[in-house]
């Protein structure tokens, strides 16, 4: 439960932020919808699903899908016995879902593009991966 109470915000926003990193996003999403003010918006990105059908890798090999896009097991980075990154996947439809059913209107999913002329490689994104699938998806919405 958020601490705030109910028709607070006028808008909420986050880049990567939290959306990918909390287990029960259906919750949230309505905890979102509770503090926001009518006409409020919400806007946040996360990894674009369709990426975790592949790995993680800059070169042709994150070309090839190796994953189960419907698979919704979190991803986990562990250092010994301490877990250090969890990430949970939700499919582009359970997102949209979760928006909806918390009672917010869905304005638009936004999936950019690679920016034409960016020839850096950006952690597991390049070029070549960005020219074919997007990296992020980004949600927008407002409370009715």
């Amino acid at each position: 439960v958020l601490p705030f109470a109910d028709d607070t915000f006028d808008i909420a926003f986050s880049a990567y932020g939290a959306v990918p990193f909390i287990a029960d996003t259906a919750s949230l999403m309505r905890e979102l919808a509770r503090v926001m003010r009518p006409g409020g918006r919400l806007a946040f990105s996360t990894t674009h699903p369709f990426r975790w059908a592949f790995p993680d890798v800059p070169d042709t090999s994150g070309l090839v899908a190796q994953y189960d896009y419907f698979d919704t097991t979190p991803y986990v980075e562990r250092s010994g016995d301490l877990v250090t990154y969890v990430e949970h996947h939700r499919t582009m439809g359970d997102r949209i879902r979760e928006i909806v059913a918390a009672g917010l209107i869905l304005d638009d999913v936004i999936e950019p593009e690679w920016p034409e002329g960016f020839e850096e490689t950006w952690g597991q994104w390049s070029p070549l991966r960005g020219s074919f699938f997007p990296g992020t998806a980004i949600y927008c919405s407002h409370k009715p």
